[in-house]
């Protein structure tokens, strides 16, 4: 690989990596570069999960060590949405990629003003709903949340944060560290599945694993050092910017 196609895996894997750190939909923008440089979409995918997993390392383990990321919590809500995907994954039915596109934009449109028009939600979370165990509503949520996980995927991460805050009620800080827990956990086994099905290209995955890395890292930073207030801004841009995005707007620009 020419050294500078390997920059710009590394350059799109980092931001990649700081978008999902604080945010999500990072792959909007590592999976039209994986195919760009011939990769099949399925192994596009399953390349892309290299870097999902040491990002979600790298992010967890810096929000465990500034004391961010209660992984009790993360465990206890993440064994719902697992199972979620899973059931999600089993009976999801065939729907044409133009639907699948303008549904998930619809929604994340619908979020995006539910975070623009209730910010103190998102910055200062909810303290009497956050519980060591869940109850179970929220156990539904995130049943719900992996179910839609499994069934479509893209943009499951703003969905984990929605639940996260207006569910669990955690700032938009602490609701990031627990995305991003529960992310690792459902991207190991994901990843086991395209490794047997032999769709990963190594190479390319440890390189962008380089960026993504370097990406969480400065994510988990900024998030912890500027607070949720400035993290709800980029949820609201990578929230706005996928959107149109997946019905097709920025297709002559990304």
């Amino acid at each position: 690989m020419e050294w500078y196609l390997i920059l710009a895996v590394i350059g799109v894997g980092i931001v990649a990596g700081f978008i999902n750190t604080l945010a999500g939909s990072g792959s909007l923008l590592t999976l039209p570069l994986l195919m760009f440089l011939g990769l099949p979409p399925n192994v596009a995918n399953g390349t892309n999960r290299i870097g999902i997993l040491f990002q979600s390392i790298v992010a967890t383990s810096r929000f465990k060590q500034k004391k961010v990321l209660d992984t009790k919590v993360g465990f206890w809500l993440g064994i719902p949405s697992i199972l979620g995907a899973i059931a999600g994954s089993i009976w999801a039915v065939n729907l044409t990629d133009e639907i699948m596109r303008i549904f998930i934009a619809v929604l994340l449109i619908v979020m995006f003003f539910v975070i623009l028009y209730k910010p103190d939600a998102w910055i200062k979370g909810q303290a009497g709903k956050v519980k060591e165990k869940p109850s179970i509503l929220q156990i539904v949520i995130f049943f719900g949340i992996g179910l839609y996980g499994g069934f479509i995927q893209a943009g499951v991460g703003f969905f984990l944060l929605g639940g996260l805050v207006l569910g669990a009620g955690y700032d938009l800080v602490k609701a990031n560290a627990i995305k991003v827990f529960i992310t690792l956990l459902f991207t190991v086994p994901a990843l086991i599945v395209f490794i047997v099905n032999d769709q990963v290209n190594y190479i390319l995955g440890f390189v962008l694993a380089i960026g993504s890395m370097l990406g969480a890292l400065i994510g988990t930073k900024v998030a912890i050092s500027w607070g949720p207030k400035f993290v709800r801004y980029i949820l609201l841009i990578a929230i706005f910017v996928s959107a149109l995005k997946l019905i097709g707007v920025l297709d002559f620009i990304i």
